[in-house]
């Protein structure tokens, strides 16, 4: 119970930062999609999207899995001070090589993704990315030194940048300028468009976070030590492939709704907007699964020579699966509340939110399988799995998105990571057995179910919003009392939630 009560207090130190962070990040898009309501800006935003999920993949080569390597063997290593330094060396130089290379190919790369008339924003693209590579290994040590506050704090004040930065490109700017034409200001700020000036904002941000984790790596000095590095090499690079496919999965919906879509160019990059804005309002499912990756694969490995291990990660299954539970109802259930998330103009995306909720639970769930495959150096699986699931991602979308448009690209999610989900549960049982309350696990997902279809139903029905209210409170309120009477005995040695049971 004392390891479980570590890793419930680390969550919740990364899962506020992380919903603080996210909260705030994610107040641009109802601003966003309320500027940006017309067919240009929608484009856009539409745009931007598009320029982020390249940015998504560039991002896992760029950093070749060596934040998990890091966290191997800084249980492992007896000095990591030598560990930091050879991980942070090599992205340095990696960094260097990668972004080099594509700055210079920066006008084909410019005409590919769309952006033609604007090839340094590639570079900037370039420059994001980078940075960010700088920021994982500092970001590494604060998980693994057990430094929850800093790290939120960092996180934090980047997003705070970000927001403010976009505030002020796409708001006060335009309103600035209309009342003063003139101003020497002007000439510079026409000559971008509002995916430049959401690109500066998340340049900035990254450097301002970079620079406040500036106490992480001060004192670093270039030492490569290259036993080291080979060994961290072999474990990280199943992670590259890994990390590919895990963004092919994530990322490329996007990309291939703009490719495959029968219409014009820019009603592409509106559907893309559309699609996008849509997707960050299963926010509440994907919140607690980066909060709970932020804390668990440091746990996870500290725990793995406990001759209980397995059965702590069945119990954190458990609880993972009922709060994932928690955070799909929230949102489903409530889907007339958080349409009012994004502009009316957008709402045509509503319709792929459930879908998209329950992808994220299954990928969840998935993370957490995740750690069987890390703790017996089988990487490799880890790599054939995320490759199974990118294949069907690929299939589905490139069969069914000239036809469904944005539908495609939600089943396409929710069949990927549902059947990663199913093949890594098998294949870790039959490597690294965890006595899974499965009887439970798939009760609660099946009870969730069914009360999602149940207020699907009186939606259905009516078109008073009291009514649909008033349902959807009522059958969270049913999960919530059910919870309590079947965990009953747990929640009680809970620290206050045990005072509320009893």
């Amino acid at each position: 119970m004392a390891s479980l009560k570590k890793l419930a207090g680390q969550t919740v130190w990364y899962g506020l930062s992380n919903i603080a962070a996210k909260f705030l990040n994610q107040l641009l898009t109802p601003i966003v999609t309320r500027i940006l309501n017309m067919p240009s800006g929608m484009a856009d935003y539409g745009r931007f999207g598009i320029l982020m999920s390249y940015v998504s993949f560039l991002n896992v080569i760029f950093t070749y899995g060596m934040e998990t390597a890091y966290f191997r063997f800084s249980n492992k290593s007896g000095d990591r001070k030598k560990l930091f330094e050879t991980s942070f060396s090599s992205l340095l130089v990696s960094s260097l090589i990668f972004g080099l290379a594509l700055i210079i190919f920066r006008t084909p790369l410019a005409k590919f993704t769309g952006v033609t008339l604007h090839p340094e924003y590639i570079n900037w693209c370039v420059y994001i990315i980078a940075i960010d590579t700088m920021a994982v290994i500092p970001f590494a040590r604060l998980r693994q030194e057990e430094r929850p506050k800093k790290y939120a704090f960092v996180r934090v004040a980047g997003i705070i940048v970000n927001i403010s930065l976009t505030i002020y490109f796409l708001l006060w700017c335009p309103s600035h300028l209309s009342i003063n034409p003139a101003d020497k200001f002007a000439a510079w700020y026409r000559s971008y468009d509002n995916t430049g000036f959401m690109l500066l904002a998340n340049l900035a941000a990254s450097t301002v976070t970079f620079l406040l984790l500036a106490k992480e790596w001060i004192s670093f000095r270039f030492k490569f030590d290259k036993k080291l590095w080979f060994e961290l090499l072999a474990y990280s690079a199943p992670m590259v492939l890994i990390g590919l496919g895990g963004m092919v999965n994530e990322t490329m919906d996007r990309i291939m709704l703009e490719k495959l879509s029968p219409v014009t160019p820019q009603l592409a990059e509106i559907q893309v907007a559309i699609y996008n804005a849509n997707y960050k309002i299963s926010i509440f499912v994907t919140l607690f699964i980066n909060a709970f990756r932020m804390s668990a694969e440091p746990f996870f490995f500290s725990q793995a020579e406990d001759k209980n291990a397995p059965k702590t990660y069945a119990r954190v299954m458990k609880w993972f699966v009922i709060v994932l539970c928690f955070a799909f109802l929230s949102t489903a259930l409530f889907l007339d509340v958080w349409k009012l998330y994004v502009g009316k103009t957008y709402y045509e995306g509503l319709k792929v939110v459930p879908i998209l909720l329950l992808a994220n639970v299954c990928l969840g769930i998935y993370y957490n399988l995740s750690v069987w495959y890390k703790l017996t150096n089988k990487m490799h699986y880890g790599m054939y799995i995320t490759f199974f699931g990118a294949a069907i991602t690929l299939l589905i979308n490139f069969t069914f998105i000239p036809k469904y448009g944005m539908m495609a690209c939600a089943w396409a999610t929710l069949a990927a990571y549902g059947s990663m989900m199913i093949v890594s549960y098998l294949l870790g049982q039959k490597y690294f057995p965890v006595p899974y309350n499965r009887k439970k696990i798939i009760a609660y997902l099946v009870t969730m179910l069914l009360l999602f279809f149940t207020e699907k139903l009186v939606m259905a029905m009516t078109d008073k919003l009291f009514i649909r209210l008033a349902t959807a409170s009522l059958l969270m309120y049913g999960f919530v009392r059910l919870i309590a009477f079947v965990e009953k005995k747990e929640l009680k040695k809970m620290p206050f939630v045990g005072k509320l049971i009893n």
